[in-house]
């Protein structure tokens, strides 16, 4: 069976989800409203049981919002973790976030819904990631940590391991 995803926004990061997603072995559908035939609010049309959909959208809290409006449609989310991306057995990533190439998500970590692992970003051991984050390239976030919903930890920078966990 052919696995379907419609991808929602065109920018950067839609332009990077796609890639990931093709990669996958997804038939891809894409709809932003810069494309007046495939707009957003056209995603009820594709509606049915072998069409996922994941919000592509680089404005956190945007992202969670357009999850919302196509769960409550009755769509499925998807969630991609691409093939170099280490993901523990023992971790937990939710629906509508994708991890990028590189990326690690150690034991015991629980990433959240419609979040954002970027290129070569570290998550260590028993983090937990609230909705909506978006972790920025090669960041670190050391073990035990949390990360409150639709924070942004910016590429390269390190968040040191929390004294109040």
């Amino acid at each position: 069976m052919n696995k379907k995803l419609i991808i929602l926004g065109s920018g950067g990061y839609g332009r990077t989800v796609y890639d990931i997603a093709e990669q996958l072995g997804y038939s891809i559908t894409v709809l932003d409203d810069a494309d007046e035939e495939h707009p957003l609010a056209s995603f009820a049309q594709y509606l049915e049981d072998a069409t996922e959909f994941i919000s592509a959208f680089g404005n956190n809290a945007f992202r969670l919002q357009w999850m919302e409006k196509i769960e409550e449609a009755g769509g499925k989310l998807a969630t991609l973790i691409h093939p170099t991306a280490y993901v523990s057995p023992k971790a937990q990533v939710s629906t509508g976030s994708v991890i990028l190439p590189g990326a690690i998500v150690n034991t015991g970590s629980r990433v959240g819904r419609g979040c954002i692992i970027n290129l070569g970003a570290t998550v260590d051991h028993d983090v937990i990631i609230e909705d909506g984050v978006h972790l920025c390239v090669r960041c670190i976030v050391k073990g035990e940590n949390r990360i409150s919903c639709c924070e942004k930890i910016e590429a390269g920078e390190i968040v040191e391991r929390a004294t109040r966990v």
